[in-house]
């Protein structure tokens, strides 16, 4: 036991630069992301303290998008804030990855910082961040910690403790827990039934909420096949869609590209990262660690394939989206190259590892090392200081506090937001950057907000009824019909935020305040919602309690690890 505990703390200093490295890094990239308030950026809708109603739990009328991720949220901003929360949030899987890239790619200071560079500063981190798919980066931070840890169970055939506590942290959303449990499984698995049916356990718990909030909405599961166009993955300027790949670009929202991926920087960064990594396979491979080796490149190959496929064949995706309930966490493909970053990083850092040893003085490797080390950043400087500020923090305007209390001290009743669109560009936010409409979580009690998207003038269908119904009502030729409608769908309440340059249809009604931007309307008593029903209440009880059952399954492991560790120290 003595000699295991000095290899791990040998494992640890080993990571005492590279992590330090991974958090100068992390802290450059986010910036003003870090400071007072809250980051609004596209789907990253951040309030201080989140609801923990029927749609974070999974029996809401819409697809289960959010879950756990929102249920997560609620329980942990009651206790740190949502605020602290956030910063937590967006800084720790980014250190996580640094420091996991270091931890893959085995000995070697230049190898570990290069991996470092690679695996927090490229651009799948950075579009990801800019987009606000946080859960997304979440489980980019935990995946080369899984890897680790299923190759440790694989070589060992002990089941090490962290590993179901980042499986749950790997599985805050659908395609971010399909990511997970690959990786779990190409690095854990063993030709053995038990170790099969363990990690089929493992990975069915901590997906379990959205699984079966899922397969409950099965009705609305599926998507508009057009979408598989609109999210395929694309190239990034001058770089082909290929080429794009292979330096994990490719997000299909170009609004959200660095502007330095558009130009010859992008070309000479995807080059670099090819040319190091063609380095690492010839001169580095074999100073990879053995265990993870196979995991790392199915996760590549698999990763990478899939990205192509979906640029290539966005009909297919289309199709299976349209027809295949479920399907339609596959059509935003450039979200799996998360499992090509591992590889990526590791195959760069050997490389540079490899090309300082072929100098020959020590002032020629030096420099060469430290070149190595900051390439990343040189060939894509933009993303500096928040996404050159983008991605500052802000603050809320003191009218949606004043809207909340209103409404608590309103009659109880389901609340529309108007304008009726997802997304909005409020001035207050960054100057106006574009963000999921913040008061569907800001307000308390059942809000109902558009679900359906609009990309480059094509609508895509959402999926939730009562969206649906709202729609409808809207659509009514005058105030009055709008009203009645509203009340037929449930609706009670109605909130306009006047926005510059967006129309909103008059609604008949009640004006019961008047909040700077905000107006809230009383359109009468609606039809009371439908309850939920309660074979679903049970069968999602019982998916919340498996998939709680992952951290009690992690403690009993470390104690009964600690307790076995004492036995044997007693022998």
């Amino acid at each position: 036991m003595g000699a295991r505990g000095d290899r791990a703390t040998a494992r640890t200093r080993s990571l005492l630069w590279p992590g330090a490295w991974a958090t100068a890094l992390a802290v450059l990239l986010l910036g003003g992301a870090l400071g007072p308030g809250y980051v609004l950026s596209y789907d990253m809708v951040w309030v201080p303290d989140l609801r923990l109603g029927a749609d974070a739990l999974g029996l809401g009328t819409a697809l289960p998008r959010a879950v756990p991720s929102d249920a997560v949220v609620a329980v942990l901003d009651e206790v740190l804030g949502g605020m602290l929360l956030q910063k937590l949030v967006l800084l720790l899987p980014l250190v996580a990855a640094g420091t996991g890239a270091a931890a893959l790619v085995g000995p070697g200071v230049v190898a570990r910082l290069v991996a470092v560079s690679v695996a927090v500063w490229n651009p799948f981190v950075v579009e990801r961040l800019a987009i606000g798919h946080w859960p997304v980066l979440v489980g980019y931070g935990v995946l080369p910690w899984v890897l680790l840890a299923g190759t440790a169970w694989r070589r060992s055939g002990v089941m090490p403790a962290r590993l179901p506590v980042l499986l749950l942290l790997g599985s805050l959303s659908a395609s971010t827990g399909l990511v997970t449990a690959f990786a779990a499984c190409v690095s854990a698995a063993r030709r053995r039934r038990d170790r099969w049916l363990a990690l089929a356990g493992l990975v069915v718990l901590a997906n379990l909420p959205w699984v079966v909030s899922g397969l409950l909405h099965a009705g609305s599961a599926t998507s508009s096949a057009a979408g598989a166009d609109v999210f395929a993955p694309s190239g990034e300027g001058m770089l082909p869609a290929p080429l794009t790949f292979l330096s994990l670009g490719g997000i299909w929202n170009a609004a959200v590209v660095p502007d330095s991926r558009t130009g010859p920087l992008a070309v000479a960064m995807a080059l670099v990262l090819v040319a190091l990594a063609v380095l690492g396979v010839r001169r580095g491979w074999s100073k990879v660690p053995q265990g993870p080796r196979r995991a790392l490149v199915w996760c590549w190959a698999v990763g990478l394939g899939l990205t192509l496929a979906a640029w290539a064949l966005p009909g297919v995706t289309g199709w299976l989206a349209s027809t295949v309930p479920g399907a339609g966490v596959l059509r935003d493909g450039s979200r799996l190259l998360a499992l090509a970053a591992p590889l990526t990083a590791v195959l760069a850092g050997r490389g540079a590892e490899a090309l300082v040893r072929l100098l020959p003085d020590a002032l020629s490797r030096a420099m060469i090392a430290l070149a190595c080390v900051l390439v990343p950043v040189a060939l894509m400087p933009d993303p500096a200081l928040g996404l050159s500020g983008r991605v500052s923090a802000v603050d809320y305007p003191a009218s949606y506090d004043a809207l909340v209390d209103e409404l608590r001290a309103l009659p109880e009743g389901t609340v529309a937001v108007l304008p009726f669109q997802s997304y909005r560009a409020p001035a207050w936010n960054n100057d106006a950057r574009p963000v999921l409409a913040p008061l569907g979580r800001y307000l308390p009690g059942r809000v109902v907000v558009e679900d359906r998207l609009v990309v480059d003038g094509r609508a895509l269908a959402g999926e939730d009824p009562s969206a649906a119904d709202v729609r409808r009502a809207l659509a009514a030729p005058d105030p009055g019909q709008r009203a009645a409608r509203l009340r037929e769908a449930g609706v009670r309440y109605v909130v306009v935020e006047r926005l510059p340059g967006v129309e909103v249809p008059e609604v008949a009604g009640e004006e019961v305040g008047e909040l700077d931007d905000l107006t809230l309307v009383d359109v009468g008593p609606g039809r009371p919602p439908s309850g939920v029903p309660a074979a679903w209440t049970v069968v999602m009880a019982l998916a919340w309690t498996g998939w709680c059952g992952l951290p009690v399954l992690a403690l009993f492991l470390a104690v009964w690890r600690r307790r076995r560790a004492g036995r044997i120290v007693a022998q």
